[in-house]
């Protein structure tokens, strides 16, 4: 069942016809049956008139008749006396009184013996009956007729009648189709009919049971990153600790093992913070507080703030465009930035380059990151925005620690602004080139 709509105007029209067969056909036997003893009752006035005629006796004569109609008269010897021009010269029936069926000139016939003791005559007078089931036939047509040609406006009405039944329907679709992806309020109960009461009740039973879901997951995740924070920094302290340790005992060579201590209890920080900014960025989680941001300076601010890392490996980096207004949410697009920014450095070999430029091209502002390192190949763009997914696995020639959740956090805040994200070659003729498109912020939206 495709539509409700449609399934109920089948099934009522179904039942209407059906109630209106049934009773057009009981109308059909009742209006031929009255028309039957209407005709009979007409034959018998045709005899009454008939024996009311005066008679002379003498030779038979031969009267006019409709073509429909037959008629004999007799005498009381059974001699006839006047007969209609096309009646035969015999007795169209019996002599016994009462209608019978009677057939000559090869037409059936409803004939009507009456005998008229004041002056002794049979009367005999009989109709077509074919004519006369098509006269009974018009009658029955012309009632039913009607209740026929009622059924297409009858389906009109019941299309719009369960269309105005449905708007309730409609309008609970339309509530739901409105809210935002983190909004898990309940809907409002504004007297909805009582078919739709419960539907509405148990969306909002589930909306109730998902909001405290995501409310247990969000403790859950912020908590437990949290919490993580405070031992990795006490590893981290006991780990540096030690390093000073050896060197205080003249070894010049730290162990190799202590080096991989603190490498994986660096990356494992860098996870815990990478897993907050992922679930801080949620679109559904997150609490985004629009305003009017130039993106230029913005990213000139996170540029200045992030340096150091491009200072390290000697990698060269540009900032071009000029002043581009967005609303966006501050925070969230300075990790944007950062996790673009971190991503080119890590895949960008020493004394390399990177660039980023905001542009105001049509209708949208396109913020692009681009690098000089070996890229990406086209048929993994769809999956470098999973999470902990990365290419190659866990290594690659960067000493970065990483995780795989950075452009997966790059792309929840670029949903949280309604951008879209395009990747392809950067234009240093390797590499690859991040384009976030932002839709243009209109004039008078600036102030």
């Amino acid at each position: 069942m495709k539509s409700i709509r449609i399934f109920l105007l089948i099934t009522l029209l179904s039942i209407i016809m059906l109630v209106n067969f049934v009773s057009a056909l009981h109308g059909y036997r009742d209006t031929v049956a009255e028309a039957q003893r209407l005709f009979d009752r007409q034959l018998g006035a045709s005899a009454r008139l008939l024996a009311d005629m005066p008679v002379a006796s003498g030779a038979e004569r031969v009267v006019a008749q409709p073509e429909a109609m037959v008629m004999q008269v007799w005498s009381e010897d059974k001699k006839l006396l006047v007969r209609s021009a096309d009646a035969p010269v015999k007795p169209l029936s019996e002599f016994a009184v009462g209608f019978k069926e009677i057939n000559f000139s090869g037409y059936r016939w409803r004939s009507l013996t009456e005998y008229f003791p004041d002056n002794g005559h049979w009367i005999i007078v009989a109709e077509r009956s074919d004519l006369r089931y098509q006269l009974a036939d018009k009658l029955a047509i012309a009632a039913v007729l009607p209740i026929l040609l009622g059924l297409p406006v009858a389906g009109l009405l019941i299309w719009f009648v369960v269309g105005r039944g449905l708007s309730s329907l409609r309008k609970l679709a339309e509530a739901l189709h409105s809210k935002r992806a983190e909004d898990l309020t309940p809907l409002p109960e504004c007297s909805p009919p009582e078919e739709l009461l419960p539907v509405v009740q148990s969306i909002n039973a589930l909306l109730t049971r998902l909001q405290a879901s995501f409310e247990r997951e969000r403790r859950f995740s912020a908590d437990a990153a949290h919490e993580l924070r405070t031992p990795i920094a006490a590893i981290q302290v006991h780990a540096h600790n030690l390093e000073s340790e050896f060197k205080g005992t003249g070894q010049k060579l730290i162990p190799a093992s202590l080096v991989k201590l603190e490498d994986s209890v660096h990356r494992m920080a860098h996870l815990v913070e990478q897993m907050l900014d992922l679930f801080r960025t949620t679109p559904e989680h997150y609490p985004a507080r629009f305003e009017m941001l130039n993106l230029h300076a913005l990213a000139r601010e996170v540029l200045a703030e992030e340096y150091p890392i491009f200072a390290q490996r000697k990698q060269q980096v540009e900032l071009l465009g000029g002043r581009v207004f967005i609303r966006g949410d501050r925070f969230a697009l300075t990790i944007l930035l950062k996790n673009l920014l971190h991503n080119a450095a890590k895949y960008t070999p020493v004394a390399g380059r990177i660039k980023v430029s905001t542009t105001l091209v049509k209708e949208d502002i396109l913020l692009r990151v681009e690098d000089s390192g070996p890229g990406i190949p086209e048929e993994e763009y769809t999956r470098i925005f999973e999470r902990f997914y990365r290419i190659g696995g866990d290594r690659h020639q960067s000493t970065v620690p990483g995780c795989g959740l950075g452009l997966s956090i790059v792309q929840h805040i670029a949903r949280l602004h309604g951008a879209i994200i395009e990747l392809g070659q950067s234009s240093f003729g390797h590499g690859l080139s991040v384009t976030i498109r932002f839709t243009k912020v209109k004039e008078d939206e600036r102030d």
